[in-house]
């Protein structure tokens, strides 16, 4: 392989979650299915089995799509499913959101164990957030970040995801949403579609959420990565334990910067990114990024909606 010419693996975020998922890497892999018997097991109930024939409401709520998801990506990353079934070790990895926390299990910062148990809080956490604060979240198709700014700034609800060229997701109060949708349509946006979210996640009305966080986060262990983490809020590599910490308070309250993450893996030599967990939002993400020569793929190939908040 060209020195330049790099592997990334990418983890998804919340909205990829279906019913049904990993039920067959689980049957055909004993790491796949330690790593839900280890979840089962910390958790105290049945997520398994939650992922695989439960309630597609239950599994959307907040609390349970962030550790289900955490787990369905790392139960395909243990199960050694890797590019061309060669153990191609990539050179960056980043997640998308809650995508983040699996990307810590992957550089080794986090145990899953530790993982999951933050992926379970911060779901807990973000969900009251979203209860005490109430809000949503809308993807505006279509229009530039200079149009999504100027209706942010007159609105006064927040970006929250820059995904891909033409696709940027804002937070804020529903009443606010409401007139950004006027606003984003007047200003020519192809859609304005509302997301299945209970909160205005990636804006200042998760304040709630960062208390409680910041406790769980100083009750764990975090270790350097070893592998460069490209971390959401900046699209910049984060290694040191220090920093990751800050790191995942940062990213409740502020924009997720995907386009910007891509696009700093691409310049650094990046030229296929694997997508490791349920779905295959990210893979079209990258696709819409790039306009080079780089290969997207996706380890799950089951079509499904996603809000990949």
């Amino acid at each position: 392989m060209n020195k330049r010419e790099l592997t990334a693996y990418v983890f998804p975020g919340q909205g990829s979650q279906w019913v049904g998922m990993a039920h067959d890497i689980y049957e055909s892999s004993i790491q796949a299915r330690e790593v839900f018997e280890e979840a089962d097991s910390s958790l105290g109930f049945a997520l398994s089995r939650l992922c695989f024939e439960g309630s597609q409401d239950v599994l959307r709520q907040t609390i349970n799509a962030q550790p289900a998801i955490l787990t369905v990506s790392t139960a395909y990353l243990r199960a050694g499913v890797q590019l061309n079934d060669k153990a191609t070790l990539p050179s960056f990895v980043a997640g998308h959101s809650l995508g983040e926390y699996t990307a810590l299990v992957a550089a080794q910062v986090l145990t899953f164990k530790d993982a999951l148990y933050l992926a379970r809080e911060r779901g807990r956490l973000m969900q009251e957030a979203g209860e005490r604060n109430p809000g949503g979240m809308l993807a505006i198709i279509g229009l530039d970040e200079m149009a999504v700014r100027a209706v942010c700034d007159t609105t006064g609800i927040q970006i929250a995801n820059i995904n891909c060229p033409g696709q940027i997701v804002v937070s804020g109060p529903a009443h606010l949403l409401t007139q950004a949708t006027e606003l984003a349509k007047a200003k020519g946006a192809q859609r304005v579609i509302p997301l299945q979210v209970s909160g205005a996640f990636h804006s200042h009305l998760m304040e709630p959420a960062v208390e409680g966080m910041s406790h769980a986060i100083s009750t764990l262990t975090f270790r350097d990565a070893t592998i460069p983490i490209i971390a959401n809020t900046t699209a910049l590599p984060l290694t040191s334990a220090p920093a990751l910490r800050a790191e995942l308070l940062s990213q409740l309250l502020n924009c997720v910067q995907w386009q910007k993450s891509i696009e700093h893996m691409i310049k650094e030599g990046v030229t296929t990114f694997v997508e490791i967990g349920p779905g295959q939002v990210l893979t079209g993400l990258i696709k819409r990024i790039s306009s080079k020569e780089v290969k997207a793929i996706s380890i799950e190939n089951d079509n499904h909606r996603s809000d990949n908040s």
